[in-house]
């Protein structure tokens, strides 16, 4: 059976028959072509249809919102913890009960309330020019010391990312550190932030930068398979897990959780505790080079090259309420 991508225009259609037998209408934020996979597996398996309409992550939370008790959205899926506690604090989704998930996802990965879920994770880590830099930052902290000066790229202030490790930092190191580290990150900066992880990459290889900080999955796909201006050279950049003396690297997940008012909301715990096997958690690793958030599901052979670390385990609910003083701090440092 094949997975339904709806457009925006003709998704309006589902309102009217989102209560149908065998259907699960996901609204996700997932831009990934592997994913296909996944969601043709579980249809396989259970019979159950999946509707797909895909868009920006806080667009999709706006629509559920505008759509109120009628809307059909069954499953929201996105990526980085604080757009999962955006949707929580919209109202847009829903606790539900699951042993399976329980049993299976971390506590630190899943919301207090059981409102969200996390299925796949990846490390925010350090990248190094091997050719420049003989003493690579060991810590996150360390990268924002005076010996790195017009060194750093880095992504701008506004990206999920560089908010959720702003905000880890203030939960692992309080708001008075995470001040600082976010100043020396700025007087380190060697160009403006600019680009996405890739960019951030393809910065070390042109000479441009000497450190970076981006997600593993950049960089082990770029091992998997050709990127431009970045898989040729790859052998020039040095990898540093961070913090393994201390808190552990920084870890952003991707997840999901039940609407507030899904239609199909027994189909949609299904899918959910499908997302847990141990089948789709090896996808999210073999088709996006990700680290499955099930613990003991194998790697895949390029996320398996990065090599064994220590993961940072703090509580990812407790780091998404801190988003709003992260985008404070970066504000009043004059991060871009």
């Amino acid at each position: 059976m094949k997975t339904k991508v709806f457009t925006t225009v003709i998704a309006a259609s589902l309102a009217t028959t989102a209560v149908a037998d065998g259907v699960v209408n996901l609204y996700s934020s997932r831009h990934y072509d592997t994913d296909e996979r996944l969601y043709s597996d579980f249809e396989e398996a259970t019979g159950i249809t999946i509707n797909r309409i895909e868009g920006k992550a806080d667009e999709l939370i706006a629509r559920i919102q505008a759509e109120g008790a009628n809307s059909p959205a069954d499953v929201l899926i996105t990526v980085d913890t604080s757009r999962l506690e955006r949707a929580k604090d919209a109202g847009v989704l829903q606790s539900i009960d699951s042993k399976v998930l329980e049993e299976r996802i971390p506590a630190n990965l899943q919301d207090s309330d059981n409102q969200w879920f996390g299925f796949s994770q990846r490390a925010r880590i350090v990248f190094y020019d091997k050719t420049d830099v003989t003493n690579p930052p060991a810590t996150y902290m360390d990268l924002a010391k005076p010996e790195y000066k017009g060194m750093v790229c880095h992504r701008s202030s506004s990206n999920v990312y560089s908010q959720t490790l702003l905000s880890a930092i203030i939960e692992n190191h309080g708001e008075e550190e995470a001040r600082k580290w976010a100043e020396g990150i700025v007087a380190n900066f060697a160009r403006d932030p600019q680009g996405g992880d890739t960019d951030q990459l393809r910065g070390l290889i042109s000479g441009e930068c000497d450190v970076s900080i981006a997600n593993t999955y950049y960089f082990a796909r770029a091992l998997r398979k050709d990127v431009k201006g970045l898989s040729a050279d790859i052998e020039k950049i040095g990898v540093v897990f961070p913090a393994q003396d201390a808190e552990g690297a920084h870890m952003n997940l991707s997840g999901a959780g039940v609407a507030a008012n899904a239609p199909n909301r027994e189909n949609a715990i299904k899918f959910l505790e499908y997302l847990a096997s141990d089948q789709a958690q090896q996808y999210f690793s073999g088709g996006n080079d990700e680290f499955p958030a099930v613990p003991g599901v194998s790697k895949s052979e390029s996320v398996a090259k990065l090599g064994e670390f220590k993961a940072d385990e703090v509580d990812l609910s407790k780091v998404a309420k801190n988003v709003p003083t992260a985008q404070k701090i970066f504000n009043e440092v004059g991060w871009e």
